[in-house]
């Protein structure tokens, strides 16, 4: 495993992707509503992003089509925009999204409330999102990567959640996917050292059920095996001696 450390001034280009990103997650926020459908969001994101003079991350990446991953309510991640698939009210919709601006990478997820969504899906985002921040907060000099990866099993598991097994998060820099695979479950204190440079993209994928997933024959998307909601949220984290800088904010 070759995990590469970034310089300051990589870090720096990375923050610029990042608010990038974030304007373009901004854009697509404000289009999440009911009776829009997933393809609606991502029109949102394009016209952003061609805005902004960026390169979608996700567009043709292994072939995929869109520049947007939409996953509704029992779809975890790699959802597929659809101009079929339209927003009730209750859903939830994860909108994952990456950019690439002078060559460095930035990727983050959000999962939005589709108008007023039951209390038991609100606790997941809740939850979900908790475990993030506090995934974020174990990425430290010295520390151990299953720190992080800890951090989020023991509080979503703690409320009776699936942790999603079968993805993970990852290093992130001038690729999309670098070395170290970040999972969501781990041993505290074990684990590659976390070093000044790391730049991670930390993203927990929770199931209100069963971790169990599938991928379904467009060979992306992929589903809770027993239809419960999911929820993803990412943000992507560079570790430094001052403690862990979220670029993606």
């Amino acid at each position: 495993m070759a995990i590469l450390i970034k310089s300051e001034a990589e870090i720096e280009k990375m923050r610029i992707s990042g608010v990038a990103l974030r304007k373009v997650h901004d854009a697509v926020k404000s289009v999440v509503r009911v009776g829009a459908t997933t393809m609606d969001l991502e029109r949102a994101a394009v016209a952003k992003v061609k805005e902004l003079g960026v390169k979608p991350a996700f567009l043709d990446y292994h072939g995929y089509p869109a520049v947007l991953c939409t996953s509704v309510n029992n779809e975890v991640i790699h959802g597929i925009p659809n101009d079929k698939r339209v927003l009730h009210e209750g859903d939830v919709v994860s909108v994952d999204c990456g950019v690439i601006v002078d060559g460095y990478y930035s990727d983050a997820a959000v999962t939005h409330p589709v108008g007023k969504i039951s209390a038991s899906a609100e606790k997941l985002l809740r939850v979900t999102e908790a475990s993030l921040y506090a995934a974020i907060d174990k990425a430290l000099v010295g520390g151990r990567l299953f720190d992080i990866s800890h951090a989020v099993q023991a509080i979503c598991e703690a409320e009776g959640y699936g942790v999603v097994r079968e993805f993970v998060g990852h290093g992130i820099g001038k690729s999309m996917h670098e070395d170290p695979q970040v999972p969501n479950y781990g041993d505290a204190g074990k684990g590659p050292r976390l070093k000044a440079g790391m730049v991670l993209a930390i993203e927990p994928m929770i199931n209100i059920g069963s971790a169990e997933v599938k991928v379904l024959e467009d060979g992306w998307t992929a589903i809770t095996v027993d239809g419960s909601i999911s929820a993803h949220f990412e943000h992507t984290v560079a570790i430094t001696k001052d403690g862990p800088v979220i670029l993606t904010r």
